[in-house]
């Protein structure tokens, strides 16, 4: 039924358990995973005079954030790998992940996308919002929540 699943993870231990159930529904189904690890954009600075910030301070920035990134994607491809299971992998840079998400399934051709969800309720829910959440409300490919 699923051919092609998109499962982003951001390498926390609830993430780390959507990806292993994420490998495993993909052995079953006989489907390839793009695993997507989606980094924070450099953020705006807004300053007045006297600060200081290095010029190459942007790229040290991305270099980390890439080289944290990798590593997740890294773990999770050797787990697939173990089960037999074909993937590639991803990293994006964006301000807003759920619609890097939605960018990336459709990009890849994805007819499933396999995430986690942190299950907040109540005033947690609206304070911290939910990426899981927007991305069930804009996206038109089904997603597999996993809690």
């Amino acid at each position: 039924m699923f051919k092609q699943i998109l499962v982003p993870t951001d390498g926390s231990p609830l993430s780390q358990a959507a990806v292993t159930r994420a490998v495993s529904f993909a052995k079953e189904a006989g489907a390839r995973i793009t695993f997507l690890c989606v980094v924070q954009a450099f953020p705006t600075m807004y300053y007045g005079t006297g600060a200081i910030m290095s010029a190459d301070m942007p790229g040290q920035f991305h270099k980390e954030v890439e080289s944290v990134a990798h590593g997740i994607l890294d773990a999770a491809e050797q787990l697939a790998r173990d089960a037999g299971v074909e993937c590639d992998k991803l990293v994006l840079s964006s301000d807003a992940p759920y619609e890097a998400i939605i960018e990336a399934a459709n990009r890849c051709a994805c007819d499933l996308i396999f995430m986690a969800s942190h299950g907040r309720r109540g005033i947690n829910a609206l304070l911290i919002g939910s990426e899981t959440q927007k991305v069930l409300t804009h996206s038109t490919i089904p997603v597999l929540v996993h809690r």
